[in-house]
């Protein structure tokens, strides 16, 4: 973490401030004409897209809690300062909070916005109090969206980019918790139900099918990380062993070969530092969720370093196709 945490944070301080070039899918209404990134969204206009700009800013704030004697931390609260203030965010409510909008960043923004809100709260720090206060009304549109959107959603999502289902329960399960243990459980239910109504019975997944060629996630290992969220390490070892037989001997190879990029500004192709990442990190979050002894950690942890070892020395100076998202997955990896 020492040799790679000021490089993070000089990606996304200079992420969350870059408005163009920008990628948005945006309804358009009646032909009214569509204002600029920074006029419909003051606070997160930054990093080619919303949800990128909201992961940047969740670097900036874990970096700053954590590691503040390793980055430039007087730059850092000044921006966060500059961008987390209840009247950039009131712009944010007034954009997300329309019906038109009831699907837009459905799942993954929508989490990325809770983590960062957690991150926030469960700081005891004045400036991230004061921030923690400005995202409240965001979160709560994202927190009423999912308690909608969950009990009506039959079937999983298990596509290996941004609208992954276990992706977004995983991520936005922490802050359900928050939420469950200052007196309101409904997330936190609605999470759980769901995370096994769509996973639990899951048996010999085709993990020998990915990645597919845009894929930032591995839509197998986001499913299994959720599942050890919601299971006791024996629970855990059991359900692994029926959804993935074979990961003592690495099989399915293709979840144990990091993804080959061929062409890293190539917004699509350039996904795949993300998968490596990803998959680094769940390997990880795998291995430690079994018991101590079990025969499929070794396998697991070699794994996880050889995707750390294809993607993470790509996180700086390259494209901006993949610099603009990939200090996200680098720090979930890291931290």
């Amino acid at each position: 973490m020492a040799a790679s945490a000021g490089e993070l944070a000089g990606i996304a301080l200079a992420n969350v401030v870059r408005e163009y070039p920008h990628h948005e899918t945006h309804w358009h209404v009646e032909g009214v004409p569509i204002p600029t990134p920074r006029q419909l969204h003051p606070c997160f206009y930054g990093s080619c897209d919303w949800h990128s700009c909201v992961e940047m800013f969740w670097v900036l704030v874990r970096l700053l809690r954590h590691h503040s004697d390793l980055v430039p931390a007087a730059e850092i609260r000044r921006t966060l300062n500059e961008h987390l203030t209840s009247q950039a965010l009131a712009a944010e409510v007034a954009y997300f909070a329309p019906d038109e909008h009831r699907t837009t960043q459905r799942p993954y923004g929508w989490s990325a916005l809770l983590e960062l809100t957690l991150e926030t709260a469960t700081w005891n720090d004045p400036d991230a109090a004061r921030w923690s206060t400005a995202l409240h009304e965001l979160s709560a549109v994202f927190v009423t969206r999912y308690l909608d959107w969950l009990p009506r959603t039959t079937y999983p999502i298990r596509s290996g980019v941004h609208d992954n289902g276990a992706f977004g329960l995983s991520r936005a399960l922490p802050y359900a918790g928050y939420l469950a243990d200052h007196g309101d459980p409904r997330l936190h239910q609605v999470i759980t139900e769901t995370a096994w109504r769509w996973f639990g019975s899951d048996h010999d997944y085709p993990g020998a099918w990915e990645p597919s060629g845009a894929d930032f996630l591995s839509p197998a290992l986001a499913e299994a990380e959720l599942m050890t969220r919601l299971l006791s390490a024996t629970e855990f070892a059991d359900w692994l062993r029926r959804f993935l037989p074979g990961i003592a001997e690495q099989k399915p190879a293709t979840l144990f070969t990091p993804a080959t990029v061929t062409d890293p500004s190539d917004g699509l192709i350039a996904h795949l530092h993300g998968l490596n990442l990803h998959r680094a990190w769940c390997w990880h979050r795998l291995a430690h969720a079994l018991p101590a002894g079990d025969d499929r950690i070794p396998a697991m942890l070699d794994t996880a370093h050889a995707h750390t070892h294809a993607s993470l020395p790509q996180i700086a100076g390259g494209s901006y196709a993949v610099e603009h998202f990939l200090a996200y997955y680098a720090l979930l990896l890291l931290s």
